[in-house]
């Protein structure tokens, strides 16, 4: 089943490449969040990475800063949940529902299980039930969709909680807690970035929505890329053309940022999409515009997202419109 990924290509991929910002409103009425809905089991691939990152690796996954209260940041996003995807959360007084997976957790983080003849997804109650009762709550709503959330508090810049179970080779028990632009300093080219971080910071916890759009191309096709369990194998030396294109991976993100009202704080979420790269670029456009992009990349760029080594194959396969 290919999956058709919030991505808009016109906007995301130009040339010159350039690591900047990139951000730009959100249209009225659109959607920020994703329902972990599947026609069938085998294909909620974001609910199955979450539910096992959550269940080995809580303390690299759900994270937040001593003394910082998530409350009214959580509290936005689960209204925003709740009024633009009723379907998939729904709030009962401070009970938290998720009808999708069959089950709700209180304000003091008791488990409740919606039907017990028929509950959708054993596996979630199991994930929350071996969780501290505080974190429930925020996990039940990561699992009912497909964004990781973070919270980013404008006051100090900072990025005091995080609930990532699906993080793009980065740690977030690395960032929690750490100023903007210290988070994007190992970021390549990154000075567009750390340079505008207090204003950007300003930005997208005002009364606007924003979003931005990330890409690369990667040799897995997993979703959890915590750089601890990232396979360190190179790109395969001896393959060329549509063999290459057939195991390489288009990778993208679209990073949206819905304002907390009142207290100078945005919930940042994070919506990550892995698609094999020959059936994400199957119009000569799309191809075109990767082929310019990636050209134009500088070395330092090239050897942050791991492609310096198979640039010039990747390049020689893009420039072929037939594939």
């Amino acid at each position: 089943m290919i999956r058709t990924m919030p991505f808009d290509f016109e906007a995301a991929v130009t040339s010159p490449f350039r690591m900047h910002p990139g951000l730009r409103r959100i249209a009225p009425g659109a959607e920020q969040l994703t329902p972990n809905i599947a026609p069938e089991r085998g294909t909620a691939c974001h609910l199955r990475e979450k539910l096992a990152v959550f269940q080995a690796y809580p303390w690299q996954a759900l994270l937040s800063r001593d003394g910082f209260d998530a409350a009214p940041a959580l509290d936005a996003l689960a209204r925003h949940a709740a009024r633009e995807q009723p379907q998939a959360f729904a709030l009962d007084g401070t009970t938290w529902r998720a009808p999708i997976l069959g089950w709700a957790v209180t304000r003091d983080g008791d488990l409740i299980e919606l039907d017990r003849a028929r509950t959708p997804w054993p596996e979630a109650g199991d994930c929350l039930r071996v969780l501290p009762a505080r974190w429930r709550r925020p996990v039940l709503l990561s699992l009912a969709f497909a964004e990781d959330f973070a919270v980013l508090d404008a006051r100090d810049a900072t990025i005091p909680w995080l609930a990532v179970a699906l993080p793009s080779h980065w740690a977030p028990e690395q960032k929690v807690g750490r100023p903007f632009a210290d988070v994007h300093a190992p970021v390549a080219d990154n000075k567009l970035i750390t340079g505008a971080a207090s204003h950007l910071a300003k930005l997208v916890t005002g009364s606007e929505r924003w979003e931005r759009f990330v890409w690369t191309i990667a040799r897995h096709p997993r979703l959890h890329v915590h750089p601890d369990r990232v396979d360190p194998s190179p790109w395969p030396a001896q393959l060329e053309g549509d063999a290459l294109a057939a195991r390489a991976w288009w990778r993208t993100e679209h990073q949206t940022f819905i304002p907390v009202d009142g207290h100078d704080q945005a919930v940042f979420t994070i919506h990550v999409e892995v698609q094999r790269l020959d059936l994400a670029l199957n119009e000569p456009e799309r191809r075109r515009r990767v082929h310019d992009a990636l050209a134009s990349m500088s070395e330092a760029v090239l050897e942050y997202r791991g492609l310096s080594t198979v640039r010039d194959r990747l390049l020689h396969w893009l420039s072929d419109s037939d594939g």
